[in-house]
């Protein structure tokens, strides 16, 4: 396995495991949402350049459409995840940055 491969399996482990999308008060993960692997792929770029910012993540958000209802509607994702979920998804960027 590259290291590539590894690095963008374990951040997006770690987005699956902590960032959700808020429908009616109720959490889907992520992981759960399938989301996290393209969430990985879209911040990996950004992890070896300067300090994410939280105006970066929501810019990096709202780029990622999501259908719903069986494709009837679409929203970007920067919708659907809550501000404490935006800034638990920087953390985590921010401490990979750190790590990397």
């Amino acid at each position: 396995m590259s290291q590539t491969t590894e690095i963008l399996e374990k951040l997006a482990a770690d987005i699956g495991r902590d960032v959700y999308i808020d429908i009616a008060r109720w959490h889907l993960y992520l992981a759960e949402a399938h989301l996290h692997t393209v969430l990985a792929s879209e911040f990996y770029p950004y992890l070896s350049g300067k300090p994410l910012q939280a105006a970066d993540v929501k810019a990096v958000l709202a780029k990622i459409p999501v259908k719903l209802g069986g494709g009837q509607a679409e929203l970007p994702l920067s919708v659907l995840i809550p501000p404490s979920a935006q800034a638990q998804l920087l953390e985590i960027l921010q401490n990979w940055q750190q790590e990397l």
